[in-house]
């Protein structure tokens, strides 16, 4: 029996997951899909939807819903994480915990990615062992952010179970360069027949190689790349920054290429993203509950979270059917990229076969690049064993090797701040 287990079922984002396995019914024959999620009643709006999209797409699998872990774990194939520990009123608190400090006040780096990390890492690690005993050789597929932090726990602390990371950044970038070429071909493309070079950590990465059959068209993309952010009023990265780099940085290196600029936006809060967020997700919810809908609403588009549902099926698809397809995931490389700490969970270019996901060779990054990598992984580490420990002094250094941390002699008042505004969920540094 083919089982995918999705902790998290609740999330707005399950309908769009939902999409993907019907679009590959043919393909990966899904025998039954759980949506396990602690919250009840959103359980209950999330997959009343989605029974009736899958009635209306004369789905040929059964839909489970249940707030029982240890049966949608029980025999499952691949397992799905995409928790949000808190729910968006925690991630609320992460923004604005950067934002009372002077910081960046994002979900996934600086202080709000350590807090997100501190209370997520326990939840998934807790999943994983459940896994051992449960489901011992299915894939864990992880979503839930920070997701390369996650990961890394996993790697280090749930070493028995086969996991991976997975973001939608990769695959977004990629498709909008594909739209670059395709207006200099005159032609579509198909994303299959792309190759996107890629490497760091996530959310902290850099694109420097698309190949379309083979054929390298970076120059190319990058050409227009930096013609079309000449002209933008408020582009995401300057110029001169990309003609010296011959890269594009990941969206998300915006916090640490302009960390002033985005920290005088923040003086403007509210609304802070996870404010709009809670909006447009009450929306969505509202929607989800109307009787005649079995299309999702076009208001999924302001969620965020591109092609999702693509990147997860995708791989699932080729690992169970063993088609040795190329994605940008998140892995421990084992020495793929030389020079670099073996035992790193990077973001990079994975052949996922049934064997498993296994890192491609790839050159290691320039110095300009690469520093700032070793310095987020060491606050990775530090965050890590903070998570899983307890540990205060973990968590203070954590801080002080962050290059969006607070200044020093700062450090114990936001650390401080950061446990006692996420007590409820931090039992391992409260007792």
């Amino acid at each position: 029996m083919l089982k995918v287990a999705v902790i998290g079922g609740g999330s707005t984002y399950t309908p769009e997951l939902l999409q993907g396995f019907l679009e590959r019914q043919d393909e990966f024959p899904l025998d039954e899909l759980w949506l396990m999620d602690v919250d009840e009643n959103r359980l209950a709006v999330v997959g009343g939807f989605i029974h009736r999209i899958a009635s209306a797409h004369h789905a040929r699998f059964k839909i489970l819903l249940t707030t029982d872990r240890h049966a949608a774990l029980k025999d499952a194939s691949y397992v799905i994480t995409q928790i949000r520990v808190g729910q968006m009123t925690a991630r609320r608190g992460d923004e604005y915990l950067g934002k009372r400090h002077g910081l960046i006040g994002q979900e996934t780096t600086g202080v709000g990615g350590m807090a997100n990390a501190l209370r997520t890492i326990p939840v998934i690690l807790d999943v994983a062992h459940y896994m051992q005993h449960l489901a011992p050789n299915a894939l864990l597929v992880n979503f839930t952010n920070p997701a390369g932090l996650v990961t890394e726990a996993l790697w280090r602390h749930a070493p028995s179970i086969q996991s991976v990371g997975v973001c939608n950044v990769a695959i977004t970038t990629k498709m909008e360069m594909i739209e670059h070429l395709e207006k200099q071909f005159g032609s579509p493309i198909h994303p299959e027949d792309v190759q996107l070079e890629c490497l760091g950590l996530n959310h902290l990465s850099w694109f420097f190689g698309l190949k379309v059959n083979g054929k390298e068209y970076w120059p190319q993309v990058m050409a227009a790349l930096i013609d079309e952010m000449a002209v933008e009023q408020d582009p995401l990265f300057d110029v001169q920054t990309l003609q010296s780099l011959r890269m594009l940085p990941n969206y998300y290196l915006r916090y640490y290429y302009y960390t002033k600029k985005l920290c005088k936006a923040q003086e403007g809060w509210p609304p802070s993203r996870a404010d709009e967020v809670i909006g447009i997700e009450a929306d969505l919810l509202t929607q989800y509950q109307e009787q005649d809908r079995t299309q999702l609403p076009e208001d999924m588009m302001k969620r965020g979270g591109a092609y999702y549902s693509t990147v997860a099926t995708q791989l699932l698809n080729a690992h169970y059917n063993d088609l040795g397809q190329t994605q940008v995931l998140n892995v421990r490389h084992h020495g793929a990229v030389p020079g670099w700490d073996a035992d790193w969970v990077l973001e990079m270019p994975c052949s996922v076969s049934a064997q498993g996901v296994q890192p491609l060779p790839t050159p290691p990054l320039p110095p300009v690049c690469a520093g700032l990598v070793a310095q987020v992984k060491a606050f990775e580490l530090l965050t890590v064993e903070a998570a899983v420990h307890g540990d205060r002094n973990a968590a203070y250094q954590a801080l002080l090797a962050h290059p969006l941390g607070p200044p020093a002699d700062q450090i114990q008042a936001v650390l401080e701040d950061m446990l006692e505004t996420n007590r409820n969920y931090l039992p391992q540094f409260f007792g």
